[in-house]
C-alpha cells in the first residue's frame, strides 16, 4: 500500500495539471478518483495500524473491525465521487469545451501505466483482506478510467468530436459506482454479523449433527469479526454418557478443517432423559 500511495501521488499531480492545461473533464474525473485513492490508501494504512492494537477489557476483539469501517468509508467515498463526475459531465453534454487531444492521450497513457503498476502491487496482497481489497478496487477502477481517458483523447485527436470527453467521463463514473457496490455491501454484511460469504450455516449445522454422539444443534450463530476471522457459537446436544469434551474437540477440528472457522464457542448439553421429557410434556399440556 505504501508503494501504491507513492505511485498515486505522482499520478494525481500529473492528472490535475494535465486536466487544467488540456481542459479535459475526463482527466479531471480521473484526478478526482486518484484523490480518492490517496485518501483510501491513507485510511487503510491507518486502519491497519489501529487494528494491530491489542484487545482490552472493553474491546475484547480489539480494534480489528477498524479495517472493515475503513473499507466502508472508501466505498461511500467512491459513490460520492462517481455522482459528482456524473453531474459535471451532464453539464458539459450541451456545450462541450475545447479539449487538447494530444495532452489527454499522453497523460492517459502515463496514468494507465501507473495505475496498472499500482494494481499489480496491490493484487499481490491478501485476497481475504477486505481493507486491502477496498484499496485494490479503487486502483483497478482508476486503471479502467485511464483507458477511458486514452480513448477520449484519441477520438478528439482523430475526429475532433468534443462530446466524447463528457461521455467518457460518464463511463468512468459508471465504473467507479460499479466498483463501489461490493465495497459497501461486504462491510455492511460484516457489521450486521451476517454469515460469512461462502459458508452455509445450515450445512455447518448438518456437519456438526453428523458427528458421533451428537443429537442436535441449536442457537447456532456464524459471523465475521474482520477479514479472515470467522467465528461460531452454538449449543450442541450430545447423547447421555458421551464424552462431551471429546465431542467438542472433534467438532472444533472439523469446523477448522471443513469450513476454516478457528474461533468457536460450543456449549455442550447432555440429551434430556425420558423422565425430564415427561415433565416437559405435562407442563405443555397444562
Amino acid at each position: 500500500m505504501w508503494i501504491a500511495l507513492a505511485i498515486n501521488g505522482v499520478l494525481l499531480a500529473a492528472a490535475i495539471v494535465g486536466g487544467i492545461l488540456t481542459g479535459s473533464l475526463a482527466l479531471l474525473a480521473d484526478a478526482g478518483h486518484l484523490l480518492s485513492d490517496l485518501g483510501a490508501i491513507t485510511l487503510a494504512l491507518f486502519a491497519v495500524a489501529i487494528a494491530a492494537r491489542p484487545a482490552g477489557p472493553r474491546r475484547t476483539f480489539g480494534f480489528q473491525r477498524t479495517e472493515v469501517l475503513a473499507a466502508l468509508a472508501n466505498g461511500v467515498t467512491l459513490v460520492a465521487i462517481g455522482v459528482a463526475i456524473v453531474i459535471a459531465a451532464i453539464g458539459r453534454l450541451s456545450d462541450p469545451p475545447d479539449v487538447e487531444g494530444v495532452g489527454v492521450v499522453v497523460l492517459g497513457v502515463v496514468g494507465l501505466a501507473g495505475n496498472l503498476a499500482a494494481t499489480w502491487v496491490l493484487a499481490r496482497g491478501g485476497r481475504d483482506d477486505l481493507n486491502l481489497q477496498g484499496v485494490l478496487r479503487h486502483s483497478l477502477a482508476d486503471a479502467l478510467g485511464s483507458i477511458g481517458v486514452v480513448v477520449s483523447g484519441t477520438v478528439i485527436l482523430t475526429t475532433d468530436w468534443l462530446l466524447i470527453d463528457p461521455l467518457a467521463s460518464l463511463v468512468i463514473a459508471a465504473l467507479i459506482l460499479a466498483s463501489s457496490w461490493r465495497l459497501i455491501s461486504e462491510p455492511v454484511n460484516v457489521l450486521m454479523e451476517s454469515a460469512p460469504e461462502g459458508i452455509d450455516p445450515e450445512a455447518v449445522g448438518r456437519e456438526i449433527c453428523s458427528l458421533e454422539h451428537v443429537r442436535a444443534v441449536h442457537e447456532l450463530h456464524l459471523w465475521t469479526v474482520t477479514s479472515g476471522f470467522n467465528a461460531l457459537a452454538a449449543h450442541v446436544v450430545v447423547a447421555q454418557g458421551a464424552d462431551r469434551d471429546l465431542v467438542r474437540r472433534t467438532a472444533e477440528v472439523m469446523l477448522g478443517e471443513r469450513f476454516g472457522v478457528e474461533h468457536t464457542t460450543l456449549q455442550m448439553e447432555e440429551e434430556a432423559g425420558e423422565e425430564l421429557l415427561e415433565v416437559g410434556r405435562t407442563v405443555e399440556a397444562r
